[in-house]
């Protein structure tokens, strides 16, 4: 079944070319349709034109997200913080907590110029040292 020839039998071992059978023609192709080649892609061209005037882009909502993420867990790591702070617990807590949300604010940058993959993993680090903190506490 390899598709080569029998040293042996002097056979071609692939299958009959009966088992595959002929395509059918496309509706466009069947005769008596006078539909053009390109009308199908032309159809997809005029659908993407449009496709993002009416909203934001993709990487205008990437950014959006990445910075407002970053916001938010800046402005909770530094109100954890504070309040460890405020607390008698080990300084290495609000540390931690602060070290984290520097983090986060540092993605929130970087979200803001474009750098989303960037912010993502630097939340996901921030965050995690914050947890960190959590479980000094």
């Amino acid at each position: 079944m390899s598709g080569r020839i029998s040293s042996e039998a002097g056979v071609h071992d692939a299958p009959h070319e009966s088992a595959h059978p002929a395509p059918h023609p496309a509706p466009s192709d069947a005769p008596g349709t006078d539909a053009p080649e390109d009308a199908h892609e032309d159809a997809y061209v005029h659908e993407d034109e449009g496709a993002y005037e009416d909203g934001p882009s993709d990487a205008r909502r990437a950014r959006w997200t990445a910075t407002g993420a970053g916001a938010l867990l800046t402005t909770a790591g530094l109100a954890a913080a504070v309040l460890r702070a405020l607390d008698s617990v080990p300084p290495l807590v609000p540390l931690a907590y602060a070290c984290g949300a520097s983090g986060c604010a540092l993605a929130a940058v970087l979200g803001s110029r474009g750098r989303t993959r960037r912010a993502l993993w630097l939340m996901i680090a921030g965050t995690a040292l914050m947890a960190v903190g959590d479980q000094f506490d």
